[in-house]
């Protein structure tokens, strides 16, 4: 093998790696964003988990987090909560840049 190739494959594994870290803090800020809402509805205990593992599935719907954002914005609604959809990414960020920390942490 050269040079040129072990860098390439090791760029390969990095990239690899990171997107695998990637998909994970998302997943985590998803679910931490579920139970978030979940309080904001008066859930908790196994109805607060459950509400939040239906937001991490809800990313798969379609690409991108607008899934996940209407999905919660739309259930505060209809329990009579009116939370802006800029408000409510910015919530986002701050439990991706929390789940990213508790991931790096082990955790």
């Amino acid at each position: 093998m050269t040079i040129f190739e072990d860098r390439e494959e090791s760029f390969e594994k990095k990239f690899a790696l990171d997107q695998e870290a990637r998909f994970k803090a998302m997943a985590r800020r998803n679910r931490l964003f579920g139970l978030w809402a979940a309080g904001q509805l008066g859930r908790s205990g196994a109805e607060a988990d459950a509400y939040a593992r239906s937001v991490v599935m809800a990313d798969f719907e379609r690409p991108g987090d607008r899934d996940v954002l209407h999905k919660v914005q739309a259930d505060l609604e209809a329990a009579g909560q009116t939370i802006s959809e800029t408000d409510l990414r910015l919530r986002m960020d701050e439990l991706l840049v929390r789940a990213a920390e508790e991931i790096k942490a082990g955790g």
